[in-house]
């Protein structure tokens, strides 16, 4: 008996399953921005480190531990971790990947309104066609193996 070709299969999955894979897509993509924005945020309070000799070294590292704003930044980029690899045995790398650019249309805007970046024309299109392409992404199959195979 032949065997299906299992790019030609469309996999089922319960509403459950789709739910959670897009809760956690949506918490990695909240959890690494606002993770980046915080993380400049207490770096540029702390402003430039001075690294030329032992103390001053040790005297910029006990500001940096000292931030609350960088360990905000610290515990949401390992939350966003801890939600990609979840969702990473959810569904196929192909598909949780692309969602991780809207994270480049998301930074310009806690950018802007955060950190008072200027945002140029130029970006906001590229932003504009990084929700294009995750729009595409979006509209196919979330999994088209079965978990635990390897190729």
């Amino acid at each position: 008996m032949p065997v299906p070709d299992p790019v030609h299969i469309r996999m089922r999955t319960s509403p459950t399953h789709t739910t959670k894979t897009y809760i956690l897509l949506f918490l990695m993509l909240a959890l690494g921005p606002i993770g980046n924005i915080a993380l400049a945020m207490g770096m540029n309070r702390i402003g430039s480190l001075d690294l030329s000799t032992a103390p001053a070294f040790c005297a910029s590292l006990r500001h940096v531990v000292g931030s609350p704003t960088i360990w905000t930044g610290t515990v949401c980029l390992a939350g966003c971790l801890i939600c990609y690899m979840l969702v990473l045995s959810l569904a196929d790398y192909s598909f949780v990947f692309p969602f991780t650019g809207m994270t480049y249309a998301v930074v310009p805007l806690l950018g802007y309104f955060f950190l008072h970046e200027n945002v140029s024309a130029a970006r906001w299109s590229g932003i504009v066609l990084i929700f294009l392409g995750v729009f595409l992404i979006h509209r196919t199959p979330s999994r088209t193996t079965e978990p635990g195979a390897t190729n």
